[in-house]
């Protein structure tokens, strides 16, 4: 087969990205986080002991040589059009930032792409992974306002299992509604599952991401854990010694291919294939990734989307900057 001919080979099978929104650190938009990727920027913020005192940080962590004053922060997190949503003012005080950020998002998304369901009758998912933040801790302490709201509201509030219902719910999508947990591959796990359903016919348009949005600062240097010592993430150099966390959304607008050159859509990019699988206990431990297990679901993906390994030019990678992470 010819390059021309092979690049233009299409299964059917095909999904096209057609729209997306997302925030970052340092990046409030896509555009703006596509500047930082291009000129190298890192994106890590680095507290002042006057900031962490001001954020409520004990003296006691604020001096531990293993407390760690770095992070990747997305500003604005305290600001959200609750009106807009038809979302009270003391609904939104209890609600999770990351629920906020990801229904805010899932309108910019779809807005992006061209379509609400108020003119698109067609079924659209949604399907989102999210971590566990730290705002329900933040305000259990306030025995006023729980008794004011309750116990169950401050549960579908706060906890990351309400993500997708939530937009579901506000932005009126019948589409099927999944939350995934996956740890590091969650946001993954929903575009393929979101791809699956698109391909079996349960919705037309799909919203597919990953929302984290945690309230804590800084982190605790812990010897053989994934973080690094000096706040600093240096993926597949001689000098990784380990991650560090931080805040941020990113989403798609998903379609069957076909359709959306029928359509006119904007088609920024295709997913010609995904798989995923589970190590199970093929590997040194519960929490550690399996290189056997990575290089069977790489080719059952290769296989779906009849992709040759010889054909491809760039790979995108976890990017921890940990020996187990980024296998060498």
């Amino acid at each position: 087969m010819e390059d021309a001919e092979y690049f233009n080979h299409k299964t059917g099978l095909e999904i096209a990205i057609i729209g997306m929104s997302g925030c970052f650190p340092e990046a409030p938009n896509i555009e703006q986080f596509w500047q930082n990727l291009r000129d190298g920027v890192e994106s890590i913020h680095r507290f002042s002991d006057q900031e962490l005192k001001n954020l409520g940080i004990d003296a006691a962590l604020l001096n531990d040589p293993n407390y760690v004053k770095a992070e990747g922060l997305v500003e604005d997190i305290d600001l959200f059009d609750a009106s807009f949503f038809d979302i009270s003012p003391r609904e939104a005080e209890i609600m999770d930032p990351s629920l906020r950020f990801f229904l805010e998002h899932s309108w910019k998304a779809l807005e992006d792409a061209g379509y609400s369901s108020e003119v698109y009758k067609k079924p659209i998912g949604v399907y989102a992974g999210t971590s566990f933040g730290s705002y329900l801790l933040n305000i259990y302490s306030n025995y006023e306002l729980i008794a004011s709201v309750g116990d169950k509201q401050i549960e579908k509030a706060t906890s990351p299992d309400y993500v997708t219902t939530l937009v579901s719910y506000k932005l009126n999508l019948q589409g099927p509604s999944y939350a995934v947990q996956t740890t590091c591959s969650s946001s993954l796990v929903a575009v393929h599952l979101a791809c699956q359903s698109l391909l079996s016919g349960e919705c037309d348009i799909a919203l597919a991401g990953g929302v984290s949005i945690s309230t804590a600062v800084g982190y605790l240097y812990k010897e053989g854990g994934i973080e690094s010592p000096d706040g600093h993430c240096r993926a597949f150099d001689a000098k990784a010694s380990g991650t560090v966390k931080g805040r941020g959304l990113g989403l798609i607008v998903l379609k069957r291919l076909e359709e959306a050159i029928a359509d006119g859509d904007c088609i920024h990019a295709v997913i010609k294939g995904s798989a995923i699988n589970n190590d199970g206990s093929d590997k040194v431990s519960y929490t550690a990734p399996s290189v056997n297990g990575q290089a069977k679901v790489i080719r059952a993906a290769q296989v779906m989307a009849e992709v040759e390994p010889d054909t491809i030019s760039y790979i995108e990678a976890h990017g921890t900057g940990t020996s187990l992470g980024d296998p060498r």
